[in-house]
């Protein structure tokens, strides 16, 4: 199966793009890295059409999943339905971190995707179905990445240049290498080649949702996280429990704060995080 792109130069097919890029760097074949490329799974469509394209390239790999402790049940269920699937569950919940952490996770403070969603994959080669048209932030990132301790040594590379990648063979071996072989495919190209593969994708999409993931993520809008409570009432009740121990250890610390229970958090929380006034407003109590 091929999506055809029309450039300046003629027609690029992704698909066979997209594999030659996990091929080129196979860490294996190339005396990287002992062990098989870390294919993070989440569950979503993109993740879909990264799992394929391995299964298609015929190099070793593990796909695993970060179980986070707020996905969606349907999430879930379909991520252990998928086969050679690995799931790491993590050594703190979502409803425990809020506690230590003494503050509900928001846009400015998102520590909730450090502890759960992006931990593993050091020391591995790391692939992920990161795309461009996902937003204006992922214009900037490229289909292969070195990510060291410091966010701002970041090193971008382009994995279909020949000399980035003498650059990437002769790098030090820190750090966590990040290929994203669908950085440039649309959302049409995404549906177009699950649907070739016959991948029926997480049932979530049938519901309408266009993108997946965390229930009561910070960078969801309000509109959505509302919607996502109303639709699952125990992880509300979760939340509001959390919070309600959030703002006990707060007082018990000597911290300040304005509030005085977990449902008055949920309710500033789910209205108010989205904007950045509100996001200072949070600052200026710690």
């Amino acid at each position: 199966m091929a999506l055809i792109e029309y450039t300046l130069d003629g027609k690029q097919d992704k698909v066979k793009i997209a594999i030659d890029r996990i091929k080129s760097f196979d860490p294996i074949s190339n005396g990287f890295l002992p062990d098989p490329y870390y294919v993070a799974y989440s569950g979503g469509k993109d993740s879909d059409a990264l799992r394929i394209l391995f299964e298609l390239s015929g190099v070793r790999y593990d796909l695993v999943h970060n179980h986070t402790t707020v996905d969606a049940p349907e999430t879930v269920r379909y991520i252990r339905s998928i086969p050679k699937i690995k799931i790491s569950y993590p050594e703190i919940s979502m409803w425990e971190l809020i506690v230590k952490k003494r503050l509900p996770p928001t846009r400015m403070t998102r520590y909730c995707c450090e502890h759960l969603k992006e931990r593993g994959g050091i020391g591995r080669f790391v692939a992920t179905g990161i795309r461009w048209a996902e937003s204006s932030k992922r214009r900037t990132r490229s289909n292969l990445e070195i990510v060291t301790k410091k966010a701002k040594d970041k090193i971008i590379l382009n994995a279909d240049n020949d000399e980035h990648r003498r650059q990437f063979e002769a790098c030090v071996k820190q750090g966590k290498r990040v290929l994203n072989p669908i950085i440039d495919w649309t959302d049409a190209d995404v549906w177009e080649f699950l649907r070739v593969h016959d991948c029926n994708s997480n049932p979530l999409y049938a519901c309408g949702y266009r993108r997946v993931g965390c229930i009561g993520c910070p960078m969801a809008s309000s509109s959505r996280t509302q919607a996502e409570f109303a639709r699952y009432p125990k992880y509300k009740a979760a939340y509001i429990r959390a919070f309600e121990k959030m703002v006990a250890g707060r007082y018990a610390d000597g911290l300040p704060t304005e509030w005085t229970e977990g449902q008055a958090v949920f309710d500033w929380w789910t209205t108010e995080k989205q904007t950045a006034a509100i996001d200072d407003m949070q600052l200026s109590m710690f």
